[in-house]
């Protein structure tokens, strides 16, 4: 049975698992953000729907978004991926200029009908970049460390206006998107530790020298120290966790959504869905990521086959992308990593989050639909066989341009 799905699979338009997979995870997501966001949303609005509403309109304009870009040649995204860049960083200047503030942090565009957040743009512009840059430069990457040197610059300038917002968690997983797709393409290991150290140093030197930031760290590593202050938000979602046992106590059922967790219907999703539906919940989520990676670099594994080394370097910088982003957000809900302000892909409530990645999975299927329909042929180099005839024809033309030898002569 498995085999004949696989065969019928060569012959679909796109990949229908990853689909499935992804409507199942946005499913989820509108179920969990309606579930978490009651209290807050009757506290703050004075009826218990309005988050949800909002995130109903962000996933249609997320599936208007999609269908829009899946029609768009990936040759456009390739030409224009600088001009992509350009305007990515002119976002990140705008919002610290223009932005809205909140919790200390000026992350946001107002749009009117929603916040949009530049440094979810600057991700997908990231991975355009590095997969044109890569396409290009591949051989020089796997050679020479100055290939590598020469994107510090533009991403230098991207990382300091992350942190000028800030925006760390957004950082660090640039810097690692963009480490791993040149280990992907054929770099060096040692380049891992040469692009990502100075970054994870600066992180570092920024939270000693910064008493809140230094706070934030030790309640992480132990929240109970101080359980009603710096701990607050990390002990409530634990005790959430805890609370689901090993089925969960019902969809709708969570008790540390009545305004006892905050940030429960974003950052901490996760928290309030472990307490509904248990570690086995937990887990069917996991693989469910996994799952969702596995085809992303399977469709970019075969783009890579059939020569298209752009959209098959778009499709692993993507699945970096979402599974780096779900294990941060899960981390920091179960205590393993402090709180960063990264949303859980598809599920946390969020119109740039949803808009964003509805674009990118939109690129993703649009690789896959040029590779099983459009394949390449492998490009041709020139070899010294092809080059032999050429030089025995121009030997023979000028044989017979040159006079004969003399005792040639004498005898005529």
């Amino acid at each position: 049975m498995l085999a004949r799905w696989r065969e019928q699979s060569r012959h679909w338009p796109m990949d229908y698992w990853l689909l499935g997979l992804i409507i199942t995870l946005v499913v989820i997501g509108l179920m969990m953000v309606a579930s978490s966001s009651v209290a807050i949303s009757e506290q703050r609005f004075g009826h218990p729907n309005h988050y949800t509403i909002r995130q109903f309109i962000s996933v249609g304009l997320g599936l208007f978004a999609a269908y829009l870009f899946f029609h768009v040649p990936l040759s456009m995204w390739e030409n224009h991926r600088g001009k992509l860049f350009l305007f990515a960083i002119l976002l990140l200047i705008a919002v610290l200029i223009f932005g809205r503030e909140i919790n200390g942090s000026k992350r946001w565009l107002s749009l009117g009908i929603m916040n949009f957040q530049p440094s979810e743009f600057m991700k997908l512009a990231i991975v355009f970049f590095m997969a044109g840059y890569l396409d290009r430069h591949a051989s020089a990457v796997k050679e020479d460390f100055g290939a590598v040197l020469r994107l510090a610059l533009p991403f230098g300038l991207m990382a300091v206006l992350l942190l000028l917002e800030p925006d760390y968690g957004s950082t660090l997983v640039i810097a690692i998107m963009i480490t791993c797709m040149l280990v992907i393409a054929g770099a060096p290991w040692r380049y891992f530790v040469l692009t990502v150290f100075p970054m994870v140093a600066i992180l570092v030197a920024l939270v000693v020298t910064s008493e809140y930031r230094m706070a934030r760290v030790t309640s992480f590593l132990d929240p109970w120290q101080d359980p009603f202050g710096a701990g607050y938000q990390l002990t409530q979602a634990l005790i959430a966790s805890g609370s689901g046992g090993w089925f969960g106590a019902g969809l709708g059922e969570s008790v540390q959504k009545m305004l006892y967790l905050p940030d429960a219907h974003t950052d901490f999703l996760l928290s309030i869905y472990g307490e509904e539906f248990g570690f086995i919940g937990v887990v069917f989520l996991v693989l469910l990521y996994l799952a969702i990676l596995h085809r992303l670099f399977r469709i970019g594994r075969k783009a890579l086959d059939n020569h298209h080394f752009f959209g098959g370097m778009v499709c692993f910088g993507i699945g970096i992308w979402i599974i780096l982003q779900a294990g941060i957000n899960m981390g920091v809900n179960l205590g393993a990593f402090p709180t960063k302000g990264l949303t859980l892909p598809f599920m946390s409530y969020g119109g740039s989050s949803i808009l964003m990645m509805s674009i990118a999975f939109a690129v993703v299927f649009r690789v896959d639909h040029e590779t099983r329909f459009y394949p390449r042929s492998k490009p041709k180099k020139a070899s010294k066989s092809s080059k032999k005839p050429k030089d025995s024809e121009e030997s023979e033309s000028n044989k017979k341009k040159s006079p004969p030898p003399k005792h040639k002569r004498a005898a005529q």
